[in-house]
C-alpha cells in the first residue's frame, strides 16, 4: 500500500465540475475522474470527491475544514484573494504555532491553508 492511501477523506459534492474548478484553482492535482467520482492529490495525500445529487442543499455551519500545510501560506493567501474566494477566517499567526487562513468551499467544507511558524509546532520544540 502506498503512503497516503491508508486514510483518505471522501467528500460528497453537488456539482463535481464546479468542485473540480475550485480545487484545481487552489493547486490540487486531479489524478482521475469518472462520471461522479474524482481523486485529487496534494503532495502525496489523497482527497476523494463523490457527486451526490441528493445530498443536503446546504449545512447550517461548515461541515469542518481540510487543513493543507504549505511552505508559504502568504503566497496562497494572495492566490485566494486574486481568485475572489470567500475568506471565512483571515490570515493570522495563531497561538497554536501556525500562520493560517480559511476559505469557503462550494459544498460546506472549508479549506484551511497553513504554514508552521518557526518551522515546527511548539510541541515538537518541547521534545527536541
Amino acid at each position: 500500500m502506498k503512503p497516503g492511501e491508508q486514510l483518505v477523506t471522501a467528500l460528497y459534492v453537488h456539482d463535481i465540475a464546479k468542485s473540480r474548478r475550485f480545487y484545481e484553482s487552489l493547486g490540487f492535482k486531479v489524478n482521475r475522474q469518472d462520471r461522479n467520482f474524482m481523486e485529487l492529490e496534494w503532495e502525496g495525500s489523497l482527497l476523494f470527491l463523490v457527486e451526490m445529487h441528493d445530498a443536503p442543499a446546504s449545512w447550517e455551519r461548515p461541515a469542518g475544514n481540510l487543513r493543507v500545510l504549505v511552505p508559504d501560506v502568504d503566497a496562497h493567501w494572495d492566490r485566494c484573494l486574486r481568485l475572489g474566494l470567500e475568506i471565512t477566517r483571515p490570515i493570522e499567526t495563531r497561538d497554536y504555532g501556525l500562520r493560517d487562513f480559511t476559505v469557503a468551499g462550494p459544498d460546506g467544507l472549508h479549506i484551511r491553508f497553513a504554514s508552521f511558524v518557526g518551522g515546527k509546532f511548539p510541541m515538537e520544540e518541547a521534545t527536541s
